[in-house]
């Protein structure tokens, strides 16, 4: 009888284990492993596709490494998707899913998310320097890198799930952005900690800085935003934790993870994320040419400010990339000729540490709820809080920190080789974030957003956004950035 009880309660306890946090982490942790096997010379992952500035769409799509040049641009693409169902049907079928009807909502989620990301490559969306102005012989464009395919498949989404309700209900299944964003952060730290170890003899200062700057930020702007939203709006705890978090610290991961470290509603931070990649989407069409207006003399206090400012990482980065072709072009005309990336470095050291922060405060948050706000009449044991940290920040921290010991203390060979091992990486963190702009758009039925209280909780952003989260995130970039020069160009 024993036996059999130890044998019906495995599949129970096996369940239990593999979460969607852990979901995330191991096929996060896939991609990363298989990527730093071409640090060794094994190329597994040289297949994936990648999609490029393009003028003539035959010449947008193309593998990551040329060794794999045979595939083509669509066999790439073909490639790219195939491994993505059958991964994430096994995740799937893990968590319980319906396999078939995810497989079916996939295909064609997987090709209007990505189709999004080949019009937002289109040279009159992303060309941004003049020498891609020259090279594409055009005189205009939006000036919003590739990353402007964020926006379309945020836009495509949108417009499904309000004209096209049908739809949207049929690809339910495949709209998952909670999974792709918790993989995209996982996969994000080794780019995170390239990165870092790039600019680590050249901008130590500027890592110390930034880590000052979004301490000082976000201990003033969650706690100011946590107010507003329940004093001057009345919102619960529940909504106002992931609200706060999402406005003051990372947008969509941080209103995911502290939404999930308080145990909140899905909904929730499902809303709040849809509220932070609106307002994002209108900051990196906003900020970037007031930077150039008004800062293009303090050229890293203007990648710190939009670091601190734009509160989604690709919205950020992005926003980074156009402030910094804007300020050179700027500079360069007024006969001051900046060294390439410095800006940008600015804007991803400040997201750097932004994004760690992420963990701390979910686990700070976790510790509080259970010990204080959410509680039996015993105080939690730290087995409760384990249960709600989001360990999804675990894989972004283990990817991290690998990555970072690798590019300091490992060979000189596989030093050399980690940036090809993240550019590989990144490409599928790329996706994923594709996945996650598009799903949220799908999710984002305004008529239904309205009547849960969607207009008030952007009252809450627009006040807390515009009415002081710009302006102190720029005074204490200014602070600590202001007199701190890129290098002339020799």
């Amino acid at each position: 009888m024993s036996d059999i009880a130890v044998k019906v309660s495995e599949p129970i306890a096996l369940k239990a284990r593999l979460t969607e946090d852990w979901l995330a982490v191991a096929i996060g942790l896939l991609v990363f492993g298989l990527a730093l096997l071409s640090a060794t010379g094994i190329d597994v992952l040289g297949w994936a596709v990648s999609t490029s500035v393009y003028n003539d769409l035959s010449l947008a799509l193309n593998p990551i490494t040329k060794s794999y040049a045979w595939l083509g641009g669509g066999g790439a693409l073909v490639a790219t998707y195939l491994s993505l169902l059958v991964v994430l049907s096994i995740g799937v079928a893990v968590l319980g899913g319906n396999v078939k009807k995810f497989a079916l909502a996939f295909t064609a989620v997987f090709a209007l998310a990505y189709g999004s990301w080949i019009g937002g490559s289109y040279a009159r969306i992303a060309a941004v320097t003049p020498a891609e102005y020259q090279k594409f012989g055009i005189d205009w464009s939006l000036r919003l890198t590739n990353e402007g395919g964020f926006i379309i498949a945020l836009l495509v989404g949108i417009v499904i799930a309000n004209f096209f309700p049908r739809v949207a209900e049929w690809l339910k299944e495949a709209i998952r952005p909670e999974l792709y964003i918790k993989i995209a952060i996982v996969i994000l730290g080794a780019t995170v900690a390239v990165t870092a170890a790039g600019r680590l003899n050249l901008a130590s200062s500027l890592l110390i800085r930034g880590t000052a700057a979004i301490i000082e930020a976000y201990l003033i702007y969650w706690a100011v935003i946590y107010f507003v939203a329940r004093k001057w709006f009345g919102f619960s705890r529940e909504w106002s934790v992931p609200l706060a978090s999402g406005i003051s610290i990372c947008g969509v991961a941080a209103a995911i993870a502290t939404g999930g470290a308080i145990r909140a509603r899905p909904a929730v931070p499902v809303l709040v994320s849809s509220l932070v990649v609106v307002f994002a989407v209108v900051e990196v069409l906003i900020l970037p040419f007031l930077a150039q207006t008004f800062l293009w003399q303090e050229p890293l206090v203007a990648g710190a400010w939009i670091g601190l400012a734009v509160k989604t990482d690709g919205a950020a980065v992005a926003g980074g990339g156009i402030t910094e072709a804007l300020i050179t072009a700027k500079a360069a005309a007024e006969g001051i000729k900046y060294q390439p990336g410095w800006i940008i470095a600015t804007t991803t050291t400040v997201k750097i540490f932004i994004d760690i922060f992420i963990g701390i405060w979910a686990f700070i948050l976790g510790y509080i709820w259970t010990n204080h706000i959410d509680k039996g009449p015993d105080k939690a044991k730290p087995s409760e809080i384990w249960q709600r940290f989001p360990k999804f920040v675990l894989g972004f921290l283990f990817v991290f920190a690998v990555s970072l010991w690798l590019a300091l203390g490992s060979t000189p060979e596989i030093a050399k080789a980690l940036p090809t091992v993240a550019g590989e990486a990144n490409v599928f963190r790329v996706i994923f974030f594709i996945l996650t702009f598009f799903s949220i758009g799908v999710l984002t039925d305004f008529r239904k957003l309205w009547q849960q209280g969607f207009g008030k909780l952007a009252a809450v952003y627009f006040v807390s956004l515009f009415g002081f989260v710009i302006w102190v995130g720029l005074l204490i970039s200014w602070l600590f950035f202001s007199g701190v020069k890129p290098p002339l160009v020799s």
